[in-house]
């Protein structure tokens, strides 16, 4: 008080408190100020380097490090008003400082989580993104139950006793809460095996699920079916059905039997040569995939022959346009080859007729 009293003169005694509590709410405000200002220079100077990272730990720091500032500078003033006033109240201060410090430190950490993990999925060569999602929540969430352990212990609580309860506790809740725990770990499965994405078309032979997949929550998975409807799936579901991946297809395959009639079986010799050259030498089927065509068999109303082959394509829309050329084409050569594409049909034979006698 007397060295601030040789600074400012004329200041009654009872009111230097105040005055003192105004130059640290002063100081800390240019504190932050600068700070700010500082730390805002400095990524625009590094944002320009080739690594990302200095860019990733100065965004990180510098909202928490405005209100670590402040937290420090406003304990320091609760300090003098506490001093002063003795009013319990401001006794609080310190406790709050260190608390409010842990959150900062916590929110700093976890902005380094949240921008390695948009640095991991920026190169889709490096790290699958649903994966790196995956793994930055977990990391976030053991981040957060180590920060409220550390506070608890900063207030005073005992973290053994915590702990203990926890795993008392943790039965109860593993017992109450079975299906949640059972769709968590379902989503956890999901996001290391990565059977399917966001985006990917999927459906299940056991259940009738079939659509895309809209989003992977921790819960539910939600798809979007033909109809446009959302399906909201629990996730442990997934680990007991099994589940086809349509998108994930290197081909689509056309597999269809045409049939001639029996008054053009002779012709059905060349028809199969020119359709087999016809898809051998098709610019949308694959020649390297199985590719048959063949005579199969004598039906009731019609001689058949099959074809087998896949397409280059696996979207659903070019693969239907793949395959009505093919058929066009497989007419045009029954055509040319004076056959005719068979339909049901049913001959009658009558038996020779009775000639009947005059009376």
């Amino acid at each position: 008080m007397s060295e601030l009293q040789k600074w400012i003169p004329g200041v009654e005694p009872e009111w230097l408190w105040i005055v003192q509590v105004f130059i640290v709410v002063l100081i800390t405000s240019f504190a932050s100020y600068f700070g700010k200002r500082l730390i805002n220079r400095m990524i625009t100077r590094l944002g320009r380097t080739r690594t990302r990272w200095d860019d990733i730990l100065l965004h990180a720091m510098a909202r928490p490090f405005t209100w670590a500032v402040w937290l420090v500078g406003l304990d320091i003033a609760a300090d003098i008003i506490y001093a002063e006033t003795q009013n319990t109240l401001f006794s609080y201060s310190d406790p709050a400082r260190d608390v409010g410090v842990l959150v900062c430190l916590t929110w700093f950490v976890l902005g380094i989580i949240r921008g390695a993990e948009q640095e991991f999925t920026r190169d889709s060569d490096q790290i699958d993104k649903h994966t790196a999602e995956a793994i930055g929540k977990l990391v976030r969430l053991a981040v957060l139950i180590t920060a409220a352990l550390v506070i608890l212990q900063t207030l005073g609580f005992s973290v053994s006793g915590v702990l203990a309860m926890g795993g008392i506790g943790g039965i109860a809740v593993g017992f109450a809460a079975k299906d949640m725990l059972a769709n968590f770990f379902g989503a956890l499965i999901v996001y290391l095996d990565r059977p399917f994405l966001v985006g990917d078309w999927i459906r299940s032979p056991d259940r009738s699920i079939e659509g895309t997949v809209e989003k992977i929550g921790w819960r539910v998975t939600m798809i979007r079916d033909f109809q446009s409807r959302p399906l909201y799936v629990p996730n442990s579901i997934f680990t007991s059905i099994i589940v086809e991946n349509p998108s994930r297809m290197n081909n689509r395959r056309i597999n269809e039997t045409i049939g001639m009639r029996y008054s053009d079986l002779t012709s059905m010799d060349k028809v199969v040569s020119e359709v087999r050259e016809m898809l051998r030498n098709h610019d949308e089927i694959d020649p390297e995939k199985t590719l048959m065509v063949n005579f199969n068999e004598f039906a009731d109303s019609s001689v058949d022959f099959f074809i087998y082959c896949f397409t280059r394509t696996t979207k659903w829309a070019e693969y239907h346009q793949v395959k009505q050329d093919v058929l066009l084409r497989i007419a045009h050569i029954i055509e040319a080859n004076q056959a005719e594409i068979a339909f049901p049909t049913s001959t009658i034979h009558l038996a020779d007729p009775v000639a009947l006698e005059k009376s």
